[in-house]
């Protein structure tokens, strides 16, 4: 972690080595130039600036949270429950932050938004690969988001392949199965590339779990890190709703979705939906 330091000198502190040949190895590692020169407003609103910027940290922060929900899906399929427990609970701590990025946005008017939102012509959030390899690792699966990549093949082709994986909820039930719950072959066999649907058989082995948590207590605490994921992914999906209906109420969304009428639809459903059904059973 950097922090600001006083200046040495007035400190009596030891100088820090100030003197390097190229570029800065904090430079080196971090490529902060980089980052710090991605950024080009397309009005001379002064307020874009801030909503372009927050978008690309919400990039950012996708791309960290798909690492741990990639990190955790692979530590299941072997089994390794601290593994996978450790990438989720990291996660949490990035999708607060994620949910974080709204702040900025939150108390946007119309006229603030409508002073740039031309600039964004036909682009949308729901174009962003790296969330929808969120979403895919969810289990909300769907070929035809595939469709806006075509151009950029190796994009489409990550996309493929995320697509047709086991998501995090698939490896979860596979290794109840392993386990010898008693979960369907027909979840166990479903065709990945779809969205994932619930299932009563599913819903009563996590209620048994829920049930006994001095035997299971193992599955219990992952399961309760899933919860602890669905429940942040709920309120991502609130907060884009709450956001965007405050800035545009109804108006059709940019790239042509059906904006807010489409995030009430998205902010109604749950991932993992057997483990909040299944309480109602213990």
């Amino acid at each position: 972690m950097s922090t600001i330091h006083p200046d040495p000198e007035a400190t009596g502190a030891q100088t820090p080595h100030l003197d390097f040949a190229g570029t800065t190895p904090y430079e080196d590692y971090v490529q902060a130039d980089v980052l710090t020169h991605l950024q080009h407003p397309r009005s001379d609103d002064p307020g874009e600036m801030v909503f372009l910027v927050t978008t690309q940290v919400m990039e950012l922060w996708f791309t960290v949270i798909v690492h741990e929900w990639e990190t955790a899906a692979h530590a299941l399929r072997e089994d390794r429950l601290n593994v996978a427990r450790d990438a989720l609970k990291r996660s949490v701590r990035e999708l607060e932050a994620l949910n974080a990025s709204w702040t900025p946005l939150a108390q946007l008017t119309p006229a603030q938004f409508n002073s740039y939102r031309s600039a964004l012509g036909e682009g949308s959030g729901f174009q962003s690969a790296m969330y929808r390899r969120m979403e895919f690792l969810l289990g909300d699966k769907s070929a035809s988001m595939l469709v806006p990549h075509r151009g950029a093949p190796r994009v489409h082709a990550e996309l493929e392949k995320a697509l047709a994986e086991p998501g995090l909820y698939d490896e979860t039930l596979a290794l109840l199965a392993r386990r010898g719950f008693g979960i369907p072959q027909a979840v166990l066999g479903r065709d990945l590339t779809r969205k994932y649907e619930p299932s009563p058989e599913v819903e009563a082995v996590w209620a048994e779990i829920y049930a006994d948590p001095e035997r299971h207590d193992e599955l219990v605490r992952l399961g309760e890190a899933l919860t602890d994921v669905g429940e942040l992914v709920w309120r991502w999906r609130n907060d884009h709703l709450v956001a965007t209906r405050r800035a545009m109420g109804s108006k059709t969304g940019t790239g042509g979705s059906a904006g807010v009428a489409w995030l009430e639809k998205r902010a109604t459903k749950n991932v993992f939906p057997e483990l909040w059904t299944a309480r109602s059973h213990v």
